[in-house]
Order: structure tokens, then sequence, then C-alpha cells
């Protein structure tokens, strides 16, 4: 009953974007649409298409043929010429995604070499001896993803591989561990100086300004990044997890269903056979390997081996380049370990390597669809639509003027599905415009800026980092935007209310206290609520 349900909104859906394609054809021309909040339709339909249909290839591509539609006028060649030549393709070719996609299927191979060789099984016999419950394991994914602040996209597939047997021992459900991998990385990166998060916002910043400076200054004010952090120890240390989350949770714990859907793209990965022998050597050093490349590799792109200091290296330095550099080096160095220990042999090793590449497939699929829709929007002049929405409200709003940037950077980032693409529209604007009157406000609109951008990429189900959280947890990926979403809005929520309070007080430990305040309160409420709903059953 509930999938025919679904499909009859699907269709309902459907028909509603026909009707917006129509409406688009009669009344704009393919001049009219530019830089207007057409730029923000295709978006906008490819997120509601995918959270209602479930079916996220089809909603990203329907998507981007409605941005080709919009940016051709209607014309038929036009739309083919620019869904493929200007989009797919164009993405498919650029450097700096193509860097990403070596990384992911490196990070891949790396991750079935450490199945292969036992070392993850290996892994959860230690955890098993030295994790004793539920919480402990939520704790050590926590941890170990605010360790990793290196990169979002390393830490979403490394915390994954890493934590996965763990988790699945101790019942934790795929869409509570891609939550807690998801909420570790681009919130955990934000706030974190020495990061390819870091080096990107200081290079947003225009004129003189110290980027680095002026990111370090908006640490304390970056409360959606902050106040994620919080509620992912609250959450686990009181129990209380509530909405769709707490459902997967409960028919883990319950029922040893660790996916509550029918859809389980990774189910074949767990019929791998893996060997009992293995070493926690063989967990630890690919790992290890993998962390200490990746930076140097971050370095080395940003010219630290040609003269730059360590600080200037990681503010010049290009992510996609580093993680692929990095990430083939480790691999080597992997192959050397495991063949001089006699784990496997060469033979071996390489089998791993298709293997490796089809575990990926599924999130570059979804990434090239993500990226292509992205250019779409871009080519639309979404940017600009945005930036004359920020230059209206200055003003008159001045102590609103926090609030409102996060929620324009939420629904930009959202809506696009990235976070730094965000930056590079609205950093420029809030400097700009504040730099001459007050330093105190901007660094607040700045952090508003940044918080907003990560709230919209954590929620969005088309951003890069919400999709390889699904893949580094194995959990299908609409679970996972469905789970997260209630808990990502929340904080939200109190993130907005917060730069309401930080606007006007412009006092940042009245701000915090306030806001973590409202936080444990808020979640006190929710967990009475939900013992309500679940009686015994939420009890265990």
């Amino acid at each position: 009953m509930k999938k025919k349900n679904t499909n009859v909104v699907s269709v309902i859906v459907l028909i509603v974007v026909v009707a917006v394609l129509v409406i688009a054809a009669f009344t704009t021309d393919a001049k009219s649409v530019q830089k207007t909040f057409w730029a923000l339709v295709p978006p906008i339909i490819a997120i509601v298409l995918a959270l209602v249909t479930k079916e996220v290839y089809s909603s990203l591509f329907i998507g981007i043929v409605v941005g080709g539609l919009l940016y051709s006028g209607f014309s038929f060649p036009g739309t083919i010429k620019h869904v493929f030549t200007d989009g797919i393709v164009a993405q498919l070719t650029d450097a700096y995604n193509v860097g990403i996609l070596i990384f992911l299927v490196i990070l891949g191979i790396m991750v079935c070499l450490m199945n292969k060789s036992g070392g993850s099984a290996a892994f959860g016999r230690w955890a098993q001896k030295h994790i004793k419950t539920k919480k402990g394991a939520q704790f050590a994914t926590i941890v170990l993803g605010i360790l990793i602040f290196i990169d979002d996209y390393f830490n979403c597939l490394t915390v994954g591989s890493v934590m996965l047997p763990v988790t699945d021992r101790f019942k934790i459900s795929r869409a509570k561990l891609a939550y807690l991998i998801d909420a570790t990385a681009a919130p955990v990166c934000i706030i974190a100086p020495i990061s390819s998060w870091a080096a990107a916002v200081s290079g947003f910043v225009p004129g003189n300004q110290n980027g680095i400076a002026l990111f370090c200054s908006c640490i304390p004010w970056n409360f959606y990044a902050l106040f994620t952090i919080a509620f992912m120890f609250a959450i686990t240390a009181m129990q209380a997890d509530y909405g769709l989350m707490e459902l997967h949770e409960l028919n883990a714990t319950t029922k040893g269903d660790l996916f509550t859907t029918p859809e389980r793209p990774y189910a074949e990965a767990e019929k791998d056979e893996l060997k009992e022998d293995g070493k926690l050597f063989d967990m630890l050093i690919p790992v290890i390997v993998l962390i200490i490349c990746c930076v140097i590799g971050m370095l080395w792109s940003g010219g630290m081996f040609s003269g730059k200091n360590f600080v200037e290296a990681f503010a010049n330095s290009d992510a996609s380049v580093g993680l692929a550099v990095g990430s083939f080096f480790a691999l080597i160095i992997t192959l050397v370990i495991y063949m001089a220990r006699r784990v496997m042999n060469f033979t071996e090793f390489m089998a791993c390597v298709p293997d490796g590449f089809a575990a990926m497939i599924a999130p570059i699929l979804i990434l090239t669809f993500a990226w292509s829709l992205k250019g779409m929007t871009d080519s639309l002049g979404a940017s600009v639509y945005v930036a004359g929405l920020i230059k209206n409200t200055a003003g008159s709003l001045m102590n609103l003027l926090p609030f409102i940037i996060f929620l324009i950077a939420v629904g930009l980032a959202f809506a696009t599905g990235t976070s730094w693409g965000t930056f590079g529209i609205l950093i420029p604007i809030v400097v700009t415009a504040f730099k001459d009157t007050d330093p105190n406000l901007m660094i607040i609109a700045m952090s508003a800026c940044m918080a907003g951008a990560v709230c919209g990429d954590h929620c969005s189900p088309i951003s890069d980092t919400t999709i390889m959280a699904s893949a580094g947890a194995q959990c299908y990926h609409i679970n996972h935007v469905n789970t997260q979403l209630p808990y990502a809005m929340t904080v939200a929520a109190i993130s907005a209310v917060t730069y309401i309070v930080a606007g006007f007080s412009r006092n940042v430990v009245v701000s915090l206290v306030f806001g973590f305040v409202v936080l444990i309160v808020l979640l006190y409420f929710l967990k009475k609520r939900e013992q309500k709903k679940y009686g015994a059953a939420w009890a265990d």
C-alpha cells in the first residue's frame, strides 16, 4: 500500500514538473531565465523528485535535462549539446573532478585490500575486546571522524571503511553510521585551520585580507558546525534518536536489520569471504600510510617543496591533486608491505583493483550527475541571482543580516549541492560589504555564510559529501538523506536563532551558551516524546 501511494505521489510530482516546463516554455526565453529564480529550478526539481520517488539517478538526470532546456530556450539540438557537451562530458574532463574520481577509485581498492587481507576482520576482533557497548562504538566513530579533519572526502570514506565492521557488530544501523560520518566531515573541516576547506575559504577572501586569519576568527561563530558536533555527542550519550532514524535504529537493534528498507546496494559486499587470520597491522598501516601520504600530497600540491612554508602550502593546496597523488603512493606502499609480509601475492593484490573500482561505481555515477547539475545551475547564472539577493538585504537589517545570510546560504547550498560554490558566491560579497563598516559584524556574517553553506550541503541529497558518506557507510543513499534531514534541520533551526542573538549581542560566549542550552533542552523533550511513542522497545 505504501509503495502504491509513493507511485501516485511520484506521478503527481512528474505532472507538476511538466507543468512548470510548459509554463517556462511559453513565458520565458533563453535570456530571460538567466540570473533569475529560474536558475534554481533544475536543482529544486531534482531534489524534490529524489525525495519523493526515492530514485536518485533519474531524478538528477531529469534536473540536468531541465537545466539544458531552460538554457537553450527549449531547443532540442541546443539542449542535447548543453546537457552532454557542456554538462556531463565537461564535468568528466574537468581536472579537479577527475582527481576526486581517481581518489575514490583508489580508496575503494584500499578498502577491498584491507578486507581481503583480513585487516578489517582483525580490527573487528580488536574492537570487540576494547569497545564494549553500542555507545562506545558510536563515540569511537565520532572521535575518529573529528581526528581526520584534513578533507571531507577523505574523512567520509576512511571513517566508513574503518568503523563499518565495528558498528555492524554492535547493530548500529547503516543510516546512523552514515549520519555520524557525514556530520564529522564538512562540519569538522570547516572549523579546522589546517584543512582543504580552510584553504578554499581563504582563497575566496578578496583584496589584501588575510584569509587564514579571518577563517580562524570565524571558528567560534560557526554555530552550525559546533552545534552539530555537540549534537552527535548528546544524542549518543542521551540515546535520544528520533524521527525516521529511531525506526532504523530499532530495526537494527531488535531485528538485526541494518538497512530497514528493501534497497541494499552494498549487500554483495557483505558476502565477501574475509581472512580470519589477518592482523590488526594489516588494517592500521594502510590507513596511517594513506593519511600521511594524502597530507604530504596536499602540501606538495600547494608548493611546500618549492619554497613555501606550511601555512602557505595548505592555503594554496589543490585537494584534488593532493588526494589523488597521495592515495596512489599509499596504494604502492601498501602493495610493498603486503607482499613483504606475504599477506597476499601480486595476483591477489591486482584482483582487488576491479573489485574496488566496482564498489565505487554507484557514488561515481551520482557524483557525475550532481556535478553536471551544478554545471547547469552555474550556466543559468544562479550565483548572480543570489548575490543580488544578499546586496538587497543589506542596510536597514544590519543586526539580522547574519541570520538572513545563514538562511540564504542554506538554501543555495541545498539547491546546488555545493558548499564551496556557496562560499565562492557569498564570502566576497560579505567581506566587501562590511570590511569598512563593522569588522565584528563582518566576522559574524562570514561565519553565518560558512555555517549555512555547510548546513545546506549537509542536508542536500545531491551533495558530493552526502553521496560519499552514504558510500562510506554502505548505506542506501535516500535512506541516509531521509534519516539525516530531521537531525540537520534541528541543528539548523537552533543555529538560525542563535545568529539572531549574535547579531544583536555581538558576544560569542552569550550566543554559544544560548545555543547549547537550547540544544540540550530540545533533545531532552524529544527523548521523552520517543519514550512515550516506542515504550519498552525504545528503552532497549
